[in-house]
Formats: C-alpha cells, structure tokens, sequence
C-alpha cells in the first residue's frame, strides 16, 4: 500500500491501463478476441454447463465470437443486466440479435431476468478486468458491480484481460472479490 492508499492507486493503475488499451490497434484486438474465443472453446470442459459472462465493450478483451463458441460448445451463457447499484441481474444469451442497448454503453440480453442469484448457480464467470494480479486481486472500472455480485459466489471466478494486464501486484481493498484465474489470449486459463 502506498501512503495515498488503495483508492487513489486504483485510480492511477485505471487511468493508465485505459490509455493503454486505447493504444492497442483494431487489428490486434480482432485477434486477440478471436484467440480468446479459441481459448475459451478448448477450456470449456472445465468451464462447465451454465457459464456467466459479458459483451465486451469499447476495447475490452473478448467478442460476441467468444461467447458464440461457448453456446456452440452447448454451455448455457449468462450475461449481466445492470440494474443501478444493486448487484447484477443476468439474462440468457441466445446470440446477437437478442441483445439490447444497456445503460453505460453495454448490450444485454433481451427477454426473461433470472435475478442477482442466478450468478451463484452458474459453473464459471468470466469477468472483465482492466488488469489481474497473481493474488487475484481484480482492477475493475471502479463502479463495483461485480463485488456486489460476485461476493459468496464459489465457482471460478475467471478475470479475462489482455497478457500484458496480467500482472505480479495490484492495490486491494477489503471488499474485493478475487479472483481464482485469469483467461488471456496468450496465456489461456492460468488458475491462481
């Protein structure tokens, strides 16, 4: 911990690794989202029958491909609705068309809410990170969706960043859920 805290350190590890991937070029971001989708096909056995996840936004790692495969695969996808500042509600995906607008710029799956518990059934969560710790501490965007949401649950909790956000130390809080792998497009599914 440095004499500022973990909040403002957060806030410099934030601000830096969003520029960072703001730099990375559309070119490499396709293939870097298609290798995750390889990934995360090969992995599936592991990822179980109902796997959580998300649709990437902005320069976030991962695609729609991603999370067509796992369907593919015959996973059953969960994917989050946002509902203020309450924990995360879920919805089923049953591909792109199904999705709608969501608050913060995010799609989210139309049609029937299976609630905030539907989380805690689930076999595995892939969750986004702006970057990863070898502990397991997860550098999110800061709203804290995900440590309302995830809190209790005991399936893995997956945090899928590009290779180079994978990192040796991250500033923690007492309320961070951590994680127990990291999913990277070079890496593939390193448990922690």
């Amino acid at each position: 911990m440095t004499p500022t805290g973990p909040a403002p350190e957060k806030d410099l590890w934030r601000k830096r690794l969003v520029k960072a991937r703001s730099e990375v070029s559309s070119e490499v971001r396709a293939a870097e989202a298609q290798a995750l989708a390889e990934v995360a096909a090969s992995a599936v056995g592991w990822l179980g029958a109902t796997v959580c996840a998300y649709v990437p936004v902005g320069a976030e790692p991962g695609s729609a491909a991603l999370l067509d495969a796992l369907r593919a695969a015959g996973r059953r996808v969960l994917l989050p609705i946002v509902t203020g500042r309450e924990p995360l509600d879920w919805g089923v995906y049953f591909g792109t068309d199904s999705l709608v607008a969501g608050p913060y710029g995010l799609r989210e799956p139309s049609g029937l809410r299976l609630g905030p518990g539907a989380v805690a059934n689930a076999d595995a969560v892939l969750v986004p990170a702006l970057a990863v710790d070898r502990r397991g501490v997860r550098l999110g965007r800061g709203a804290g969706h995900y440590d309302r949401s995830l809190g209790g649950v005991t399936a893995p909790r997956i945090a899928v960043v590009r290779a180079e956000e994978f990192v040796e130390r991250l500033p923690a809080e007492p309320h961070d859920v951590l994680m127990t792998a990291v999913l990277t497009p070079t890496g593939g599914l390193v448990r922690l």
